[in-house]
């Protein structure tokens, strides 16, 4: 399986340098080869005799040109502008296949990175060796044991680090795991996860928590003149504190998600509409504090790491509405009842706990049942639910490649 490691670097000023440089190239690439594959299949589609547009052609387009037009691209490594068009070609595939967006432009300051190739870079203990650059300080060892696929420099406020994909088998650094059966868990806006078992994980709400700092420091950057050097330092501040409120929240959610792995081989949870949900000015930025998508991506190549399995509900499934007793649903719940008393059995409910059992006997019931497809259950998420076009026909299955990026 391929583990992805993300380490910290510790680069000196010329390295940082190179590194802002490599990123530009990159980005450059990326752009150009985004604007010439939409016009050439615009020309493609009015004469498709022609060859439609592909990565392979634009990276030969442009090693056929960057000496005379771009030379400043050979200040860095090849492997900058050769990997981001090929990122390109596979974001063109994820668009095509209903996976993804149409790609954007990527964009300084937002879109730092570019990505070496294994031949193109190696590790000795805490140190990697980047083309054209020498060798960088890591702030740690690489964890894994393997084959090295690609190594991705990125720049995230005023820190680079490294993203090492590595081939490998080994699962020494799993924490073990307990086992303890199945599990539902309806996730909200007061807290972050209700379990079946009744637990409740409270959520950090790092942008809650430093939004009048957040306030402070954008009204701050707004009053600097354009292109001055105090604009930059405020520019930098500012990141860096966006850079806080997503360590605090990714922190959370990693270590939420492996403790459900590591405790529940089956696990049942909700498809959720968090675009449709954010339409509501009053839980909006509630709900984007939660990090619901990234909850569930974590939870399934996790589970998938230890040979578990996520059921995902449909996304009518009344599981806050429907009594987890005796099966009674109500005909409407709103947000603001946290309890409510089922009229049948008059049992009395925490709405999320509740929710929470009823996602757990679904689960149960999809795995267990004939007509488990049909009833919109999706193991491990592979139903073909994300963004971009719906496709009428499911797209093939396809063999999983886990990524695993620790806390």
């Amino acid at each position: 399986m391929l583990i992805a490691h993300r380490i910290a670097l510790d680069p000196n000023n010329a390295q940082a340098t190179y590194f802002a440089r490599a990123c530009g190239v990159a980005r450059f690439a990326y752009n150009w080869a985004l604007v010439e594959w939409k016009r050439q299949y615009e020309v493609w589609k009015a004469n498709p005799s022609l060859p439609k547009p592909s990565q392979q052609s634009l990276r030969r387009q442009l090693n056929a040109i960057k000496r005379e037009q771009f030379p400043w691209m050979l200040e860095v490594t090849k492997c900058a502008p050769q990997m981001a068009i090929i990122q390109l070609g596979q974001a063109f595939q994820n668009f095509f296949a209903g996976r993804a967006r149409y790609p954007q432009f990527r964009k300084k300051g937002v879109h730092d990175r570019f990505t070496l190739t294994n031949d193109q870079f190696s590790i000795d203990g805490c140190r990697i060796r980047i083309p054209s650059l020498g060798w960088v300080r890591m702030r740690e060892p690489l964890r894994f044991a393997g084959k090295l696929m690609s190594a991705t420099i990125s720049r995230v406020a005023d820190r680079w680090f490294a993203s090492i994909t590595v081939d490998t088998s080994d699962t020494s650094h799993l924490p073990k795991a307990e086992n303890q059966g199945a599990v539902g868990v309806d996730l909200g806006v007061s807290a972050l996860a209700a379990l079946s078992t009744g637990e409740m994980f409270p959520s950090p709400k790092p942008h809650k928590a430093l939004l009048d700092r957040l306030r402070r420091l954008s009204r701050s950057l707004s009053r600097k003149q354009k292109g001055s050097a105090n604009r930059k330092k405020a520019r930098a501040r500012l990141a860096k504190l966006h850079a806080r409120i997503v360590n605090i929240r990714a922190d959370a959610l990693h270590k939420l998600t492996t403790d459900l792995t590591r405790r529940f081989h089956t696990i049942g949870i909700e498809d959720l509409n968090v675009r449709g949900m954010a339409k509501n000015r009053h839980l909006a930025r509630s709900i984007m504090d939660m990090g619901f998508f990234e909850f569930r991506r974590q939870l399934q190549y996790k589970a998938a790491m230890r040979g578990g399995q996520v059921v995902v509900a449909d996304r009518f499934f009344a599981s806050s509405k429907t009594c987890s007793a005796c099966g009674h649903r109500l005909d409407d719940l709103p947000l603001s009842v946290r309890e409510w008393t089922c009229p049948d059995c008059g049992i009395i409910h925490d709405r999320d706990v509740n929710a929470a059992r009823n996602l757990l006997a679904y689960g149960l019931a999809a795995l267990s049942g004939p007509t488990a497809s049909s009833a919109g259950c999706q193991a491990c998420g592979e139903a073909g639910s994300g963004l971009g076009r719906k496709l009428k026909t499911k797209p093939a299955s396809v063999k999983q490649e886990v990524s695993f990026v620790p806390a």
